[in-house]
């Protein structure tokens, strides 16, 4: 066929070959296959040849006829030659877009000239089979999550919830918890994303499966959010056991703060936290209470002489009534360790919970029915392994 045109070789055949052999061709081929041939074969060489800016228009013209073409093979062959192309013109992108499905979704999932405002367009009116498309793409902004957790169904959520390169917001990602809160796939794929923000831990924890919570436990850190989320009322008892592994966590701080900018942060809890042997609980809660470097607290608390822990537990602005439980428990503490029997968690904790309660009746009824629990637990356990 004549005309490799301005696109061929080193590209110093004229113009006028092109428009009169190759743009006739696309205008008026006989059938369908000779003008989708013909178009496949030039937008490689669009694709591929180095454009000056003239040829790039020129380029342009030749690809808003291959859009117009009446034949879908012709435009599909367009849509797919370059789907990855910059230099597809967004306007022409547009247009394909909007075509039958076959064309348009293989620019929507991959087309780098389309804005983010372009693709949240096409979330927000495209339907489920343009969602997905878009969904799928490499990278994803915020502005096009955004839409998608607003537009988009289950399916097409599922993939940019598991699209590592996807970024979310904390509101798109609540957004969807709220959505869809009864959908196992989507509410795992939120799960198994490389990092979440404290309060979709929280929310997802309400949400999903003994098995999907426990990849959040391991993976996303979350001890401390789930111990904040049933730190209220007739659950703080599973409150302890998960701030048993906050212990374990490095951000111990990070649990304190959001517990406390969640109102969560009750005397109770960390007198409970307190008496099952949760000492770097209790400095940071303090810590965070008094405004008060922790380690200026830490000292504080064990190295000030017996009226260090009480000018800091009052800074803290805990009860009075409090402070002679608070300091047995510190005091017991203390000579625990010197004694060595801190080694053994399980058994320094059942001792430190034992020698507590064997202390003059300063603990609220609830929080001492609480505390006998746990040691009745913790010795059932022994009991068991034994």
């Amino acid at each position: 066929m004549k005309g490799e045109g301005i696109f061929g070789g080193a590209m110093g055949t004229t113009r006028a070959a092109l428009t009169q052999d190759d743009i006739r061709t696309l205008v008026r081929g006989a059938t369908a296959e000779e003008r989708a041939s013909v178009a496949q074969r030039l937008c490689r060489t669009i694709d591929s040849a180095p454009l000056s800016d003239e040829e790039r228009l020129v380029a342009g013209e030749i690809l808003r006829i291959m859009a117009a073409d009446a034949a879908e093979m012709v435009r599909r062959a367009l849509a797919v030659s370059l789907q990855e192309s910059p230099l597809l013109p967004r306007d022409v992108a547009l247009q394909l877009a909007r075509d039958v499905e076959s064309v348009s979704l293989p620019v929507l999932n991959f087309s780098p000239v389309f804005t983010d405002q372009d693709l949240a367009e096409v979330v927000r009116l495209g339907g489920p089979a343009r969602q997905l498309a878009i969904a799928r793409r490499p990278v994803l902004s915020e502005v096009v999550t955004s839409a998608l957790s607003e537009h988009a169904g289950e399916r097409a959520l599922t993939e940019a919830c598991a699209n590592p390169d996807a970024a979310f917001a904390e509101p798109a990602l609540m957004r969807i918890a709220e959505r869809f809160e009864t959908s196992e796939r989507v509410l795992a794929a939120v799960a198994f994303r490389n990092s979440l923000p404290l309060a979709v831990t929280e929310r997802l924890m309400n949400l999903v499966s003994d098995q999907v919570r426990e990849h959040l436990v391991r993976h996303h850190a979350v001890s401390a959010e789930i111990a904040s989320q049933l730190a209220v009322g007739a659950v703080e008892r599973a409150t302890i056991d998960l701030v048993d592994e906050a212990g374990r966590a490095a951000d111990v701080k990070g649990f304190v703060g959001h517990l406390h900018a969640s109102g969560r942060l009750s005397a109770s809890l960390m007198l409970r936290a307190l008496a099952h042997g949760h000492m770097t609980f209790f400095e940071w809660s303090v810590s965070e209470l008094a405004r008060v470097p922790h380690h200026r607290t830490w000292l504080m608390i064990h190295d000030a002489g017996p009226l260090g822990l009480q000018a800091i537990y009052e800074r803290a602005g805990l009860p009075a009534r409090l402070f002679p439980a608070f300091r047995a428990a510190v005091d017991i503490y203390h000579s625990m360790e010197v004694e060595g029997s801190t080694r053994d968690t399980e058994d320094f904790q059942r001792r430190m919970l034992e020698r507590f309660l064997t202390q003059p009746a300063t603990v609220a009824r609830e929080d001492l029915d609480f505390l006998l629990d746990r040691m009745d637990h913790l010795t059932s356990e022994a009991m068991a392994a034994a």
